[in-house]
Formats: structure tokens, C-alpha cells, sequence
């Protein structure tokens, strides 16, 4: 079963509550989304440490209720 959009911002949220998610879905199939996250969190972390950061939220889901997800991070102007 597709994972809602919503449901993968509310984790990413939970995690990192600083953070301003925006996802996309790509294919328009509830599978293969982008999601760009905004965190201070992220501040003096390499991209690899940010993105581990965002995968850790999603608490394994990858691979199975979410299929594909291309992610961008970047730290507050």
C-alpha cells in the first residue's frame, strides 16, 4: 500500500521539529516521491549525516511502504 505524502512529512516533522518539509510526488502513484527538508539540524552535518538524519525518521519504511524517495537537505539561510 502507497504511503501518504502527509504521513511521510508528519515522520520527517516528528523527528525534526525545526524542519520545513516539502514533498512531491513524482509519479502521481503514491510511491515515488522528492522531498526537500529544511533543518538547522543540519548545520555542520555532512550531506550523507543529513540524509541519514531524514532516513532515521522514517523508521524503516524505505524499501517497503515507501518505495523511492529523492531527497535534498539543506541547513536556513
Amino acid at each position: 500500500m502507497p504511503m501518504p505524502a502527509a504521513e511521510i512529512e508528519a515522520l520527517i516533522r516528528a523527528a525534526l521539529p525545526d524542519a520545513e518539509v516539502t514533498i512531491t510526488d513524482l509519479a502521481g502513484d503514491g510511491d515515488h516521491y522528492a522531498a526537500h527538508v529544511v533543518s538547522a539540524s543540519f548545520a555542520g552535518k555532512p550531506r550523507i549525516a543529513q540524509h541519514k538524519l531524514v532516513f532515521a525518521a522514517l523508521g524503516g519504511r524505505m524499501g517497503g511502504e515507501l518505495h523511492a524517495l529523492q531527497l535534498t537537505t539543506a541547513v536556513p539561510n
